[in-house]
């Protein structure tokens, strides 16, 4: 038995509602006043209207409802929305989105350029892909997200913390951790705060649309304080507590520490070393675009991983050239003793994309002292190698940090 297809039940459905509405009307005319001979013919023609409605196609609508349907955004599926990758090949730049106002991180300076930890990933995305790069100011974090989903940027890289809520309803796919943090508080020295359980009815200073500001209210919350938030951007807050308008200023610690740390009366602040919670900071894509995270992805991993096996910028083109160990040829894109060379599925980019990273930028250890340096110190923090020693670390401390196989 063959089923009617649904838009055919739908016309069908409708067709016996207006047969039905058009014999109640011609039996209501018979015994109603002129008045309600008019009503009825009203839901006659009505009724009518529905059905050519119903079999009017897609083309033939008007082009006002075609165009608000186009504008409504594509519903969360898991098939895949764009290729970015062949995109930014297209285009010949990648867009990358970073944070301005960070020293360390990102930041413009005087002369222009822009600099930073996060940059650096950037550079090495763009040399990976063999493209141009082109710097894009996210330094507001209420529309870094909107950058990404708008299509504005192909990769958001602007010290923004894995979450579930934002995995889940921003449309936003995370690869690697590239620095692990926490949220942490700057004083003023001789504040006499030495913890939070010494903040209640104090005023802090922090900036607005991020986790930090959920944060800051769910530990609060856990405390039973009450205090008064100062929000605002990045650099607001940062010049409001130092210009003594509120008394305590919250951010991931390494924000606190690379604001800080380049003042000239550093002295007068006091970083404490309460943290309350976790911010693994990482670069997002747009979701179900898995060729392109997937690049993202392994640069970043490929940069740790030079870091592990010794591949520098400095050597890295002799490593290449004679390659110790298959690990090393693998990553490397090369040849191991005139084996194959094998891309591993990565194609579109080819099998020395994370050779050209490394090229670019370094491996992750130079990434790191190159920008971040003494300001935050990587010795026993969790951005150390997951294989340092550990010896001579405090209880309870040390790297996590290590790539992920590359075979």
């Amino acid at each position: 038995m063959r089923f009617p297809t649904l838009k055919g039940r739908r016309l069908t459905s409708a067709l016996l509602f207006a047969g039905a509405a058009l014999v109640a009307g011609a039996v209501i005319g018979a015994c109603t006043s002129d008045e309600e001979d008019q009503q009825a013919q009203a839901q006659d023609q009505q009724q009518q209207q529905m059905v050519q409605q119903q079999e009017q196609p897609q083309a033939a609508q008007p082009q006002q409802q075609q165009q608000q349907q186009q504008d409504q955004p594509a519903q969360v599926t898991g098939e895949a929305r764009e290729n970015t990758v062949q995109l930014v090949k297209d285009r010949g730049t990648l867009l990358c989105g970073v944070k301005q106002t960070q020293p360390l991180f990102g930041f413009r300076e005087p002369d222009g350029s822009v600099v930073g930890f996060d940059v650096d990933f950037c550079k090495a995305i763009a040399a990976a892909m063999e493209v141009d790069l082109e710097l894009i100011d996210a330094s507001d974090a209420s529309t870094r997200f909107e950058l990404l989903a708008n299509g504005n940027i192909d990769v958001l890289i602007r010290t923004t913390t894995i979450t579930a809520s934002r995995d889940r309803e921003l449309a936003v796919d995370f690869a690697q951790t590239t620095f692990y943090t926490g949220q942490g508080f700057a004083v003023h020295a001789g504040s006499g705060i030495g913890s939070t359980a010494d903040m209640g009815g104090a005023t802090i200073c922090v900036q607005s649309g991020t986790t930090t500001e959920q944060n800051l209210a769910d530990h609060f919350t856990d405390l039973g304080l009450s205090y008064t938030p100062l929000g605002g951007s990045d650099q607001e807050t940062q010049d409001a507590f130092l210009a003594g308008r509120c008394d305590v200023w919250t951010a991931d610690q390494s924000n606190l520490a690379s604001r800080i740390g380049v003042l000239d009366n550093a002295s007068d602040f006091v970083i404490l070393g309460e943290l309350i919670s976790k911010e693994p900071l990482a670069p997002g894509v747009r979701d179900y675009d898995s060729e392109w995270k997937d690049v993202v992805n392994w640069v970043v991993h490929g940069l740790i991983a030079a870091e592990e096996m010794g591949i520098t910028q400095a050597n890295v083109a002799a490593m290449a050239s004679n390659p110790p160990n298959t690990a090393i040829a693998r990553l490397l894109g090369v040849s191991f003793e005139g084996g194959e060379v094998s891309t591993l599925g990565f194609d579109s980019v080819g099998a020395q994309f994370i050779q050209r990273a490394i090229a670019e930028v370094g491996n992750y250890g130079e990434i790191y002292a190159n920008n971040v340096g003494d300001a935050v110190p990587r010795a026993c923090s969790l951005n150390a190698l997951a294989s340092e020693d550990k010896s001579n670390c405090p209880v309870g401390t040390g790297g996590i940090l290590y790539a992920l196989p590359y075979r």
